[in-house]
């Protein structure tokens, strides 16, 4: 067996739900105003397998966790397009033209 005392070398990221009271906007609508929603210390986000909210500290990090997974997400996919062949980046526009228009120095 595994030792398993102390705490974990890595956070793992956990499964979060959107809350089911708020349904994840982090606000409950009261009598006369929206008050925040005391089921998931209003962020909107419980523990998908529990359903129980997330103490703050736990939540800060989950949160960063799947914000830097995005973010690297979103870094992927505006990664430009490498080009295979030296013609193509000949019909490419490359923008230095005059007013814009493709400048190829013949």
């Amino acid at each position: 067996m595994k030792k398993s005392h102390g705490p974990a070398f890595r956070q793992q990221q956990k499964l979060l739900a959107h809350c089911p009271t708020c349904k994840g906007r982090a606000v409950v609508h009261g009598v006369f105003f929206e008050m925040a929603c005391a089921a998931c210390n209003a962020s909107g986000w419980v523990d998908g397998l529990t359903g129980q909210p997330l103490p703050l500290e736990d939540l800060v990090l989950q949160l960063t966790m799947r914000l830097q997974q995005a973010q690297r997400r979103i870094n992927e996919l505006e990664r430009p397009v490498p080009i295979r062949d030296p013609g193509e980046q000949y019909h490419q526009n490359n923008r230095r033209g005059t007013g814009g228009t493709n400048y190829t120095g013949d």
